[in-house]
Parts: C-alpha cells; sequence; structure tokens
C-alpha cells in the first residue's frame, strides 16, 4: 500500500512540474501544436517515469560472521497488537467512490452521445460524417462525426462551425479529449489533473480556431460566431464542442502574432527537471557483499560465498538467492512454509538444499517474533569441490584479549579432511517438530542433514550460537571434541585444560562455526580453543 501512495505523490508531482511549465511559459506562445505534444507527454511521463528505475549496485567487504551486529542490536521487545482504527481501507474506500462515481459520469456521457447520433441521417462527405439534429446543443464533433442543428445559424456561420468542427475531427482530437477524461477519473483527488485537462481542452479550442481561420475570409465574422454559440449551455462532455468558456482567451490567441521561434527553448526546461527526478528518486542503491576469503588449513586462500537470509527478506530475494545458487555453484535451493507477520517481517521459513547426493535441511520458525538472520555458506576446497551449509546466527565467538592468528598447517592437524561436523546424530524415520523458547523469545533452528548414501538423518537444533551443517561423509568418525591448540602446536584429543593453570596464559582465542572453519579448516568444525602461553 505504501508504494502506490509513492507512486501517487511521484506521478502527482511530475503532472504538476508539466503543467507549472506549460502556465507560466508556454500557455500565451502560439505554439499550439507543440503545446498539445507537451500537454500528452506530461501526461504519458507522469504515469510511467515513476515505474522507471535504476539499480546502482554497492560493493561493502563484511567480516566472517553472518552479522556481527545482531546479538547485540537486536532487542525483542513484545509487540502488543492494538485495535487501531485501519485507515488504509478508509481511503481505499473513498478512492473507490470517487473513481466509481465519475466512472459512472462517463458511461452516462457515452449513453447521451449514443442517444443523439443513433437512428440519425448521416450525409457523408469525404473523411467526414455530418448530422444534422433538432437538439438545441452546441455544434461538436466525435472522431469523423461532426454534429450540429443548422436551423440555428446562418449559412456563413454553419460555414465557419464546420471548418472549426473539421479541425477537431481531421487531426484527432478526441483522442486527447479521452486521455485526459480518462486521467481524470484514475486521479480524481488530485486537482492538478483537473487545470491540466482544463488546459489540454482550451489548446485544442486554440488550434480548432487557427486552422479554421486560415480558410475563412472573414476573420471578424468568424469572431461573432464564437460569441453567438455561447448562448448554447447545453454540450455533450466527451466531444470537442465548438462552444467552450474563456471566449475572450480564444479571440486574443486568435489575433496574436506569431510566437518567434527562438521562444521554443521554454519546451526543454522540462528535461534538467526530469533528470533531477530521476537520479533522487529513481535510482535504487543495492549494497552487495564481496565474495568472503577463508584461510585454509594449508596456508592457502579458498572463497566461501554466503548468502544471507534476513528477516526482512522478500520473495525476490530469495528467488536471486536461488538463482545464484544453480548459476554459479549447480546447488538447489528451495523454501517453503514461508510466514510472515503484519509488517512482512518472516516468522518462519523452510529451507531445502541439494547439493549433488547430499541434502540439507533448515527449519528457521519464531513464534513471539521474527527469526534470526542467517545465511546459506558455499566453501571451495582444494579440489574445487563445493561444500554447502547452513550457518546460523554467530554470537558465541568472542576474543579474550586481542592477537595475531596462529597459522596451523595441514600436517599438525588430524582428521584434515572431514568437511564438517554436526553435534548430535539421531537414527530416526521423523522429523521432530520445532518449538519456540517463549521465555528468551530467541529464534529455534532446526537443522536436518541426510548424507550422499539417504540412509542416516541427522537433526540438529540450536537455540543459540552460531553453526555450520554440511552432510557428514560416512567414512567419517567425529569426536565432538573442541580442537585446542596451545603455542601453536594442536593438542591431542586426550588433553585436558585444567592442566593449564590460569596465571601462565597470556591470551586465548575461541572460535565457533563459521569463524573457526574461516581460521582452521574443517578440523575446527567442532570449535577451536587457541592459548598462548606466557614465557
Amino acid at each position: 500500500m505504501e508504494a502506490v501512495f509513492i507512486y501517487i505523490a511521484k506521478s502527482s508531482s511530475l503532472m504538476l512540474l508539466f503543467y507549472c511549465v506549460y502556465f507560466f511559459l508556454l500557455r500565451k506562445e502560439t505554439f499550439f501544436n507543440s503545446n498539445r505534444w507537451f500537454l500528452l507527454s506530461g501526461l504519458i511521463v507522469s504515469s510511467i517515469l515513476p515505474l522507471v528505475s535504476y539499480t546502482k549496485v554497492i560493493w561493502i567487504d563484511t567480516t566472517n560472521d553472518l552479522n556481527t551486529n545482531i546479538s547485540t542490536s537486536l532487542v525483542n521487545v513484545s509487540q502488543e497488537e492494538a485495535v487501531d482504527f485501519n485507515w488504509t481501507f478508509l481511503i481505499l474506500g473513498l478512492y473507490a467512490i470517487g473513481f466509481l462515481v465519475f466512472f459512472i459520469k462517463l458511461g452516462i456521457d457515452f449513453y447521451s452521445l449514443n442517444t443523439i447520433i443513433k437512428g440519425k441521417k448521416v450525409k457523408q462527405q469525404a473523411d467526414f460524417k455530418f448530422i444534422d439534429i433538432n437538439e438545441n446543443i452546441a455544434p461538436f464533433s466525435y472522431f469523423e462525426y461532426i454534429v450540429y442543428n443548422s436551423s440555428l445559424y446562418t449559412p456563413s456561420e454553419l460555414e465557419n462551425i464546420i471548418e472549426h468542427e473539421k479541425v477537431h475531427s481531421d487531426q484527432n482530437h478526441t483522442i486527447d479529449v479521452l486521455i485526459s477524461r480518462a486521467f481524470s477519473i484514475i486521479f480524481w483527488f488530485n486537482p492538478i489533473v483537473w487545470l491540466y485537462k482544463k488546459a489540454i481542452m482550451q489548446n485544442l479550442e486554440f488550434i480548432a480556431d487557427k486552422e479554421a481561420a486560415k480558410k475563412i475570409l472573414d476573420k471578424k465574422a468568424y469572431q461573432y460566431t464564437l460569441l453567438k454559440i455561447t448562448t448554447h449551455e447545453t454540450c455533450v462532455a466527451i466531444t470537442n464542442h465548438f462552444y467552450q468558456s474563456l471566449i475572450k482567451k480564444r479571440i486574443v490567441m486568435l489575433n496574436k502574432n506569431q510566437s518567434k521561434k527562438r521562444n521554443s527553448w521554454k519546451y526543454y526546461v522540462v528535461i534538467p527537471a526530469l533528470a533531477a527526478f530521476v537520479l533522487l528518486f529513481q535510482i535504487e542503491v543495492i549494497a552487495k557483499e564481496r565474495q568472503q576469503i577463508l584461510k585454509a588449513v594449508s596456508g592457502d586462500e579458498k572463497p566461501v560465498a554466503i548468502y544471507k537470509i534476513k528477516k526482512n527478506s522478500s520473495d525476490a530475494d530469495l528467488k536471486e538467492i536461488k538463482e545464484k545458487l544453480k548459476s554459479i555453484h549447480n546447488i538447489d535451493f528451495e523454501v517453503s512454509e514461508i510466514q510472515r507477520n503484519s509488517q512482512n517481517l518472516l516468522t518462519a521459513i523452510r529451507i531445502d538444499i541439494k547439493n549433488g547426493t547430499e541434502k540439507s535441511q533448515s527449519i528457521q520458525k519464531s513464534d513471539n517474533s521474527t527469526i534470526n538472520d542467517f545465511g546459506i555458506a558455499v566453501l571451495t576446497d582444494e579440489n574445487g569441490k563445493k561444500v554447502v551449509g547452513i550457518m546460523t546466527e554467530d554470537n558465541a565467538s568472542k576474543k579474550v584479549s586481542s592477537k595475531d592468528k596462529v597459522k596451523v598447517t595441514a600436517k599438525t592437524i588430524e582428521n584434515k579432511n572431514i568437511t564438517t561436523n554436526t553435534e548430535t546424530h539421531v537414527n530416526t524415520n521423523s522429523i521432530t517438530s520445532t518449538k519456540t523458547n517463549s521465555d528468551t523469545n530467541t529464534n529455534i533452528s532446526t537443522v536436518v542433514t541426510t548424507n550422499k548414501d539417504n540412509n542416516v538423518t541427522t537433526i540438529t537444533t540450536t537455540e543459540n550460537g552460531p553453526k555450520i551443517v554440511i552432510s557428514t561423509p560416512n567414512n567419517v568418525t567425529l569426536t565432538g571434541k573442541k580442537l585446542i591448540i596451545v603455542d601453536g602446536n594442536v593438542m591431542p584429543s586426550n588433553f585436558n585444560l585444567e592442566d593449564i593453570q590460569p596465571r601462565d596464559i597470556k591470551t586465548m582465542h575461541i572460535y565457533k562455526g563459521i569463524d573457526a572453519i574461516a581460521q582452521f579448516g574443517e578440523a575446527g568444525a567442532n570449535g577451536v580453543i587457541e592459548i598462548e602461553t606466557r614465557e
């Protein structure tokens, strides 16, 4: 609904721009035909340009964390749904009533026109169809039809009228009338559209007067005819009728000298204004993250692409992620069970990922709040193999003190071929339901992983802390222990941290999830504790 209001505001602003240029710069010029196309262009531009936008991409660098500010910036506040009056429905209702009234009025005008023309004797002459009626209404033209009451005018007056209406018919001025009428119905609430419609109608009369006067010998007699027609107050609204108000202006413009061609510069005033409109309002800035670089255990660099799914991700954003995963990594990505709140923010979503024969699934759901941001991580190993995982919010990786990271070579780490780790292994034929912790109002992420043999299902549920979940090969046995590194040396699996006295520790780093994988490779998937002792 907000997009509709924005469109209306932009369209009305452009319409006002064209009208002001016409009113202050062009209205008194005799470039009537040019003014016609200028005014029509204004209507078309004001309706189309707000729908056209240009995308500007800004590339930004990010850290290894999915979102370093998630845990500190998100404050779970219970949303109390108050029973407020829905102004949107009221505004839509008022607009619908106005639209319906003016649309019915248009239908009545068409019916009146059909009543006048239907059954009347038509006299064909060249491209024109003349209809002589008995009703006391102003002469008018409607496409090729020219309607008049010959009994009300002298032969010379009737000749002036017919020449005038021939110009309307020959130049298809009825199209201009119908276009302006359509805009006045759609934007009936906008006062500018009514002024704009009046300007179009008046300019059409200027065109017809100018062209008819060229074919009439007695210009003064033509002006007297204009004055005489003012006594006929009845006319058909959707036609070009000979009588128009502001007869004085028509006579003034009829006798005005031709404008100088150098004054045509006034038409170009609108161009920089339109350019400013596009630059200010029609350029959409999109921030995209550069592909992150992770350091492998061998010291080489390998890329990991992270595709974030946020609480405000739209269907278009999810579709873009799907297309990129397929085109860049040949990974199938599907979303389902999407639920959103009244602010159109995600409260539940199910993710299914298929990388060859390996499958992963994540169900993010929160009944009391929106889901936590998470992402799809795609790593490429030394052999070019794609490894895909689902990375949840990282709020547990902390540094006890600042220190340069210790490089660990592949030779010093056991099980260097491990591609990932999961915390819990459950053999089951069904998936347990996802629950939400109402006390802490935190998001629960249930990740279901099926191995390539399709006979073991792993279910990992996380309430807090980061995790990257990828299919685990059957030939790998995971101990579930954290990788402990002391002074750059990997400790054996039976090493006990309590053997180190606190006073002997100079610095200690704790890594989890994708941060651990980034620094120490897949061997750090269970988490890494890195300690530097005092000399």
